[in-house]
């Protein structure tokens, strides 16, 4: 079990992170109004260098630090960005483990979204888990005092790892966002059309939303609407744009995006 003794005291602004980073935003657009339901915060460089070259300076001893300045960073970078001008969500990904107290480590963010002037209901969270949880009765209490507090709660890559019906049935989050390599190619794959068609059909019993993330063709846009996901997310739509938020493209007059 990770051990969460005291890294609240050392990472309660972020000052413990000795590496500088920002952050893109990618929009997940709900189908119906053609309108953003959400902007996903995704960590980049300070200079927009890629995800992995930052993800791969965090350590053991800095991850509570950096949960902490992504945080931060994702609700300053989006107000400047504009997304107040929107209803969209401002979806964040943090990691379960870097969360000591959530009452104690939220207190931050509070902070930062009255001090830029963003709602907090329109703050969502997400998880995702590749690997079996060390501490599954810790994720439920983030997950539950999240709700408690009026966050949107989200399981990310649900369909991938671990991050399956068992994590569903536990933590009852607000979203689950499929994983992409479920969803790629479903246009042409009968197995994988019926797996979603039953997902969707458990999570709308559920009260669960969807989101069909990693999109990049007509063809599988076209296969998720029928099935009756309304909120999607991809390339096809719009890649993510550097601390700023992208045009959605006019999906009606597109075949394949490209995904370089």
């Amino acid at each position: 079990m990770t051990n969460r003794s005291s890294p609240c005291a050392g990472c309660r602004d972020g000052a413990a992170l000795d590496f500088d980073l920002s952050m893109a935003f990618q929009p997940i657009v709900d189908m119906t109004t053609g309108r953003p339901w959400a902007y996903e915060a995704l960590v980049r460089g300070p200079a927009g260098e890629s995800a992995a070259s930052v993800l791969g300076k965090v350590t053991d001893e800095n991850r509570y630090a950096f949960d902490q300045r992504c945080r931060v960073a994702a609700i300053e970078h989006a107000v400047a960005a504009g997304i107040l001008k929107t209803d969209a969500l401002l979806s964040i990904n943090f990691l379960p483990n870097a969360v000591y107290s959530p009452a104690a480590c939220i207190q931050l963010t509070l902070r930062t979204a009255k001090a830029v002037g963003m709602p907090i209901e329109r703050l969502m969270f997400e998880f995702t888990e590749n690997e079996r949880m060390a501490d599954p009765e810790h994720v439920q209490g983030i997950v539950d005092s999240y709700r408690a507090m009026g966050f949107t709660t989200a399981v990310d890559d649900f369909g991938a790892g671990h991050a399956g019906l068992n994590l569903l049935a536990r933590f009852r989050p607000n979203v689950i966002k499929l994983d992409m390599d479920l969803l790629r190619g479903i246009d042409t794959s009968m197995p994988r059309q019926m797996i979603v068609e039953a997902v969707v059909g458990l999570a709308a019993r559920l009260g669960v939303r969807v989101v069909a993330e990693g999109i990049e063709t007509r063809g599988e846009l076209d296969a998720v609407r029928s099935i009756g996901i309304d909120l999607v997310q991809g390339y096809l739509l719009a890649k993510p744009a550097f601390e700023a938020l992208p045009t959605i493209a006019d999906w009606q007059d597109i075949g394949t995006a490209c995904a370089a």
